[in-house]
């Protein structure tokens, strides 16, 4: 028998159980309300001293997370890779890299986060494998392999000098042509990233049964669904026709394309409703989550199926949380949009991933960074949405960007430097103390990435120990999300909508409970009001700064400069 039939009635039942939770949405889905913790993998905890995160530093910090409150975690890909894109280079699907751990550690940290109370969900990158995969290394070894159609081939095309030239303009995101010549095979390969991580061609059916293959093992060792990765992008243009150009050249000096034959094409609709179908199988509702950039609202409700609500249950929803710039207009319409027009669906927020500088360095002004994040923390944890958290968020870890272009690692940054510098920045280990230089993350004083000059003030054990800090403002909203009926299932109203200094709302529970939030965005003192329906007095539940003054009407405050007022009424 299979091992993932063998293991499949174990993890019925550990499904069955089912950990608590806190207080769930009204569709009693564990993942309405919850907030989810994104740990990228590498610099998370390192358990064995090479200076690399892995498995069992996850497991160490688990008594941490369960603190923090978060209701699942999200890890980056633990799989074996070469590691080109640190891990987004898959080589095999179901296995661990030996620089994480092995299979056995996966399972004694997915059964101790059960334990904890939190559910475990994986990337899982469909777009791509590594060059390295045996897929791959058949595919281009002969057009007689089996798989060589898994992935995207092309003859390309002669120029009028008679020299063979790709078959159409698509760019790299990581710098030059998408498309890479196999002399042994004499075709172009198309690689919508590096070139490292060709793409599959998801025409073919059986790229496709391989994925799902793939899934279920996972699925059947317990893993609460999947984060998918670059989903959007998993088909391109049949007819290979050239991306409209727009003026000027990006950081890697290429030319900037629309993308419009290579992303977000409908095709990929079919698939995700056949892995929803799939997923739904399982015990335990099971989550997919998609990496889904769209430039607008309307795109966002067809990934989750529109009226149909049967593709993914929570596409990432980009536009709020990348607004960068508190403009009170703009954050209070992206809400508004969201709450109301994705035929019901549940929304979820990110502020914060692996791949963009941190929301701290986005939207703070040099100056009030901090109280600036707090506005931001609330307005993830307060809004009618699934959170997600990034690593490091919680305390106010800050973007450290490389200085010097043999520092970086990220592929993006060393095709781009020095105009486009990559994604280390946000990816340096998690400041977990100031017991050592390398902030309790490791004993290795040569960490994959430095850890930055701030974390002897800037660290979990500190912040933990200050009530004002960002670590407890995280720690209370998340409480209070989970204990407050309004905010666990809450509908979303806006307050004060012609305001554009104060971005205010109501979160009203069935039966008329309310919490209202004033998230001040100016630097100067604003009076908000508060009129949502009712003259009961107002009940102060969390403010920023401390000690701010009470209010002493029944729909209006006071709020200083970047401050914030979470109340009841």
């Amino acid at each position: 028998m299979p091992f993932r039939q063998l293991l499949l009635p174990m993890a019925v039942l550990l499904w069955l159980a089912g950990p608590v939770l806190g207080a769930q949405a009204p569709s009693g889905k564990w993942w309405n309300n919850a907030v989810i913790y994104e740990i990228y993998p590498r610099s998370f905890q390192d358990s064995n001293g090479d200076g690399i995160g892995d498995l069992n530093g996850i497991t160490q910090r688990l008594d941490y997370l369960k603190d923090l409150g978060v209701n699942a975690i999200w890890i980056g890909p633990m799989y074996p890779s070469p590691q080109v894109d640190f891990g987004y280079d898959i080589s095999d699907y179901e296995n661990v890299d030996p620089q994480y751990g092995t299979l056995a550690d996966f399972d004694r940290l997915a059964a101790e986060a059960r334990r904890h109370g939190i559910r475990v969900l994986l990337d899982m990158v469909l777009n791509h494998t590594s060059d390295q995969h045996p897929w791959f290394k058949g595919a281009a070894a002969s057009r007689s392999d089996p798989r060589h159609d898994w992935y995207v081939w092309n003859n390309g095309i002669v120029d009028s000098a008679g020299k063979r030239q790709p078959p159409n303009n698509w760019v790299s995101l990581f710098g030059g042509s998408a498309w890479q010549w196999v002399p042994a095979v004499n075709q172009y390969y198309y690689h919508e990233f590096y070139r490292a991580q060709p793409d599959l061609n998801w025409r073919n059916p059986q790229v496709e049964k391989a994925m799902m293959d793939t899934l279920r093992f996972w699925l059947d060792r317990g893993v609460a669904g999947f984060r998918l990765d670059a989903i959007t992008t998993l088909f391109e243009d049949a007819q290979l026709r050239n991306e409209p150009q727009q003026p000027g050249v990006n950081a890697q000096g290429d030319p900037v394309v629309s993308r419009i034959y290579t992303d977000n094409l409908p095709e990929v609709h079919d698939v995700i409703r056949r892995m929803r179908t799939m997923i739904d199988t399982y015990p335990g509702d099971r989550v997919l989550i998609g990496e889904t950039y769209l430039p607008d609202t309307a795109e966002l409700d067809k990934w989750y199926g529109g009226a149909r609500h049967d593709e993914l249950q929570l596409p990432m929803d980009m536009l709020v949380g990348f607004t960068n710039k508190l403009d009170v207009a703009a954050l209070r319409s992206r809400l508004l949009e969201v709450q109301t027009q994705v035929h019901g669906s549940q929304p979820m927020l990110v502020f914060d991933n692996h791949d963009n500088v941190r929301s701290w360095d986005r939207y703070g002004d040099g100056v009030h960074n901090a109280e600036i994040a707090k506005i931001v923390a609330t307005l993830l944890l307060t809004s009618r949405a699934t959170a997600l958290l990034y690593q490091g968020e919680e305390i106010g870890q800050v973007t450290t960007v490389p200085t010097r272009v043999e520092d970086v690692r990220d592929p993006i940054g060393i095709t781009g430097w020095p105009k486009e510098k990559g994604r280390d920045g946000e990816r340096t280990p998690m400041q977990w103390d100031a017991s050592n230089a390398q902030a309790g993350f490791s004993t290795n004083p040569k960490t994959w990435l430095p850890v930055p000059p701030g974390y002897k003030s800037v660290n979990a054990q500190s912040e933990r120990a200050d009530p004002n800090s960002l670590l407890n403002w995280h720690r209370e909203l998340i409480s209070l999300r989970r204990t407050n009926r309004a905010l666990a299932t809450g509908q979303m109203q806006m307050l004060d909508v012609q305001n554009k200094k104060v971005l205010s709302y109501a979160r009203v529970a069935p039966g008329g409970q309310k919490v209202l939030v004033a998230l001040n965005m100016s630097g100067e003192t604003q009076i908000v009001s508060l009129d949502a329906g009712n003259t009961r007095p107002l009940k102060t539940l969390m403010t920023s700064p401390a000690g701010m003054p009470l209010p002493k009407a029944t729909t209006a405050i006071t709020l200083p400069a970047f401050g914030v007022w979470v109340g009841a009424q």
